[in-house]
């Protein structure tokens, strides 16, 4: 039998992305954010839930702009830190040592280290309770040479993103596959 535990947001996992954008004097800013995922295929698009409270939330409405760093999980101990500070009173690139990148298509700065990264405009603003989504078409995807498989995608073997449980306020490591989508269910 299972236990009722309430209304609350224990999803097991989330990903652990880098939000990147520049604020109002074009400084570059990153934070981390497990609230998001793919929200439309066509136009492609993905959003990010963010607090008002956020630097990155402002510099969000002012630029109408963001992009998204996938941290590897050898980048664990930064990508917590970019969610801990605030960038309204630090320099998380010089604190972290990693480096803002120029997006040439979107007016927003990426994570140079980090093998994944998706650009996006702003289409559309939700404002839902405490927070408010960010719906962003992907401008590009830009991933390291070396992070792909034989069809030139993405592996997540090779990216080897980190994922955030909220139940235990955790970061865990991607495992191996289990079965090919769209595949094994139709031996049911």
């Amino acid at each position: 039998m299972k236990k009722s535990l309430g209304a609350m947001t224990i999803v097991p996992t989330t990903p652990v992305w880098v939000v990147g954008t520049y604020d109002r004097e074009g400084k570059p800013n990153v934070m981390t954010a497990a609230w998001g995922g793919v929200c439309c295929s066509q136009p492609p698009c993905i959003y990010v839930s963010l607090r008002k409270a956020t630097h990155t939330y402002g510099n969000i409405m002012e630029r109408k702009s963001f992009t998204v760093s996938i941290p590897s999980e050898t980048y664990t101990k930064e990508a917590d830190y970019l969610g801990i500070a605030s960038g309204k009173t630090v320099d998380k690139f010089s604190a972290t040592g990693l480096t803002p990148v120029k997006s040439d298509l979107v007016d927003a700065p990426y994570v140079k280290e980090f093998p994944l990264i998706i650009e996006c405009k702003v289409i559309k603003i939700v404002k839902i309770g405490l927070h408010t989504e960010f719906i962003g078409e992907i401008v590009d995807v830009k991933a390291d040479s070396s992070m792909l498989n034989e069809k030139g995608l993405p592996d997540i073997e090779k990216v080897k993103p980190i994922i955030w449980n909220m139940a235990g306020m955790t970061y865990h490591k991607v495992g191996k596959r289990t079965g090919q989508a769209f595949s094994i269910g139709k031996k049911i």
